[in-house]
């Protein structure tokens, strides 16, 4: 079969693979409709993530067609039509039984890989490295769903395949972080990143009450999606100073609850951008925290900071002391996806969220690079670049 793999730093392309096959009685074998890239996926391509290997089939965000089933799955047929979590996870364990998700004791086969870097091991991850798992991912024409009965759901009759398509990360994503940072009815929301996770983000907290969402970013084509599919308020942070308007909106105290979307590869205008990007490019720390930074200092006293992007190690002039003379919650997670996908399919399908504006670029497989390219330049006022491989 064909699938767009991970060659090196900077470098994919499409080649053919071996098509997956059942290896547990608890997997589905999965024909791809539909799948996306992510912004953290440019982590692997820019070589900030360790254990990929040349080879690896890129994608983690995906729905499509039940074409095997193992013998212990008991919700999915062939022929039905499912969104898949990003993240795998076993449905049984201690973690998952607290629909903590992400943090699955049996979903990473390959545990002691990140045991040593954050003292324990997360849940797998399909397509995020050997270090989460080394699961084939969904930029091909097939994929093995492991454990399947936990996190591949059925798409309802009225939900079109672009629409479930971001169920399966950007929203369940953007959905853990406003629910675990606790956002309540009232409260003054920031987001930073326009992505369709900060988005997702953005959606979740309205739905959840906040009197005011601010999200934040520097492109104005996702700035202009977040005011007329979203209905948030917009920073550009070019354009003006992000604490001083948020100040300004509340009444001087800060927003109660700053939800940071853009992750490892932060951009900002100032002096510390340039200051982080040498550091990470010398390998003297893996992470750019500047969206973090301001986030903290930007948060109300007493308030929340909730850390949505992907980060892998280590940050260097972090305000720890912002953090604890502020008596500010920090908290972070990568989704808990089957905790809210069926919430979110139910949202879907009487219109309350809405997601296929993100799908900006649609384009087969075989131009996969060209669409990874768009992607990470954000050429073409590209947001997400979709990829159907059965075209």
């Amino acid at each position: 079969m064909r699938a767009l793999t991970w060659r090196g730093v900077n470098e994919v392309g499409v080649e053919d693979v071996d098509e997956p096959r059942i290896l547990n009685t608890h997997d589905v074998i999965l024909r791809v409709d539909l799948t996306t890239t992510c912004g953290s996926d440019l982590h692997l391509l820019g070589g900030y993530i360790p254990a990929m290997r040349a080879g690896d089939v890129l994608g983690h965000e995906f729905m499509g067609t039940v074409v095997e089933v193992g013998t212990s799955v008991t919700k999915h047929r062939v022929g039905d039509r499912v969104v898949v979590t990003s993240f795998i996870s076993c449905g049984r364990c201690w973690y998952c039984a607290h629909e903590m998700f992400s943090l699955c004791d049996n979903g990473n086969p390959n545990p002691a890989l990140t045991e040593g870097l954050w003292g324990y091991a997360v849940g797998g991850c399909f397509a995020y490295s050997h270090a989460l798992g080394g699961f084939a991912g969904s930029h091909a024409e097939y994929v093995r769903v492991p454990y399947a009965d936990v996190g591949a759901f059925a798409v309802p009759d009225g939900v079109s395949d672009l629409t479930a398509l971001f169920a399966s990360d950007a929203v369940v994503t953007g959905w853990t972080g406003a629910d675990q940072a606790g956002v309540a009815p009232g409260d003054v929301v920031a987001v930073w990143g326009a992505g369709g996770v900060g988005q997702m983000a953005a959606r979740k907290a309205m739905l959840m009450g906040a009197e005011k969402v601010v999200v934040i970013d520097r492109l104005e084509n996702r700035l202009a999606q977040v005011a007329e599919h979203i209905g948030a308020e917009v920073l550009n942070y070019e354009r003006t100073t992000v604490a001083a308007e948020l100040r300004e909106m509340t009444a001087g105290r800060g927003p109660d609850v700053c939800i940071e979307a853009v992750g490892m590869e932060a951009h900002s205008n100032g002096p510390q951008f340039l200051y982080d990007q040498l550091k990470q490019q010398l390998r003297l720390q893996t992470d750019r925290p500047t969206a973090v930074r301001e986030a903290v200092h930007a948060c109300r006293k007493g308030g929340t900071v909730f850390t949505l992007g992907v980060f892998a190690g280590l940050v260097d002039k972090f305000p720890l002391g912002a953090v604890m003379n502020k008596a500010l919650t920090l908290r972070g997670a990568q989704q808990f996806g089957p905790r809210y996908v069926p919430e979110i399919l139910e949202l879907m399908s009487s219109g309350q969220v809405r997601t296929e504006h993100l799908a900006t670029h649609v384009m087969p497989l075989e131009e996969g690079p060209r669409g990874y390219e768009m992607f990470k330049n954000k050429d073409d006022g590209c947001v997400r670049a979709v990829f159907t491989p059965g075209s």
